[in-house]
């Protein structure tokens, strides 16, 4: 199932941070692969470039591991963006949150839960149609 695990923004931080305890449990799931969208990316140049103050070589060479190891994002197109229109303003997400949903295929995902990748406290299957 570790080719269908999907990141979040926050495991690709973590994967690169300097002194960060969770950087090692973070690498880990990374190396085992996984799926990432183009929002994913995006949020990744923005927290690095902005909040981390990397500088631009820096962030394209973490870029290319990324896509060395997880393989080609998934696209975000007109269609999916409208779509998260639709969702985030049903169901009061927010805007980022709803296009991330867009990413995922059919099959079985399990979902983890913790406050950090290293404290998973609550495991569960699904299979999504």
């Amino acid at each position: 199932m570790a080719d269908r695990r999907f990141f979040d923004t926050n495991i690709l931080v973590y994967a690169f941070a300097a002194d960060d305890p969770r950087s090692a449990r973070a690498e880990t799931l990374i190396a085992e692969g996984g799926v990432i969208g183009i929002q994913v990316l995006n949020e990744f140049t923005n927290v690095t470039r902005r909040k981390l103050r990397w500088d631009w070589e820096q962030i394209e060479a973490s870029l290319a591991v990324i896509d060395e190891l997880l393989g080609t994002a998934r696209p975000l197109t007109t269609a999916l963006h409208a779509q998260a229109v639709v969702l985030a303003r049903d169901f009061k997400l927010s805007f980022y949150d709803a296009q991330l949903q867009w990413v995922a295929e059919p099959g079985e995902f399990e979902i983890q839960i913790g406050p950090a990748s290293d404290e998973i406290r609550l495991r569960d299957q699904f299979s999504l149609q």
